[in-house]
């Protein structure tokens, strides 16, 4: 009988740490997201203003990020390639304010959505992929499928339009 009554315990035991370490990966998995995403968007800034050197535009052709990724790779290891330092200056400049990034994405989504030149386009994978809660191969399809183009891009859109003509009327 006290065997039985112990086989019960456990199995609740188990049953109750079954269903807390997924949870527990998944919290762990968010906090590491946003602190990379946090970090790399640091790190673009960082780069940016050693370009700018206190000046309004980078001067190119230096080897900046050729030098960099050498270096950051031989102390850190992979993951410091010239393209990915690329786009990590790409998103510090296509998401200037750190306070406009989601805690809802993650790199993969934002290197998908810095591929575009738009800031509006932008705008909208972005708030697309926080409201629909998008898989990053969601994201990849929807832009493929030029979603942001195929669609009037919102009331918002139309609501300007219809301001501006009155205002320039």
């Amino acid at each position: 009988m006290e065997i039985k009554a112990d086989n019960n315990f456990y199995s609740g035991l188990k049953t109750q740490i079954s269903e807390l370490l997924p949870l527990g990966r998944e919290h762990a998995g968010r906090a590491i997201n946003t602190i990379l995403v946090q970090t790399y968007w640091q790190i673009g800034r960082h780069i940016v203003e050693f370009e700018q050197s206190g000046k309004n535009k980078a001067e190119y052709g230096s080897e900046l990020l050729d030098r960099l990724s050498r270096d950051l790779s031989m102390e850190f290891g992979k993951g410091f390639s010239r393209s990915n330092l690329f786009q990590i200056r790409q998103y510090y400049l296509k998401f200037p304010k750190i306070q406009t990034l989601s805690g809802q994405l993650n790199w993969s989504h934002y290197v998908e959505i810095i591929k575009s030149d738009q800031e509006l386009e932008i705008g909208f994978y972005t708030k697309q992929c926080e409201k629909e809660n998008w898989s990053v191969r969601e994201l990849k399809r929807q832009m493929k499928s030029m979603l942001f183009h195929r669609i009037p891009i919102s009331k918002d859109k139309m609501r300007y339009n219809s301001i501006y003509l009155t205002n320039n009327n």
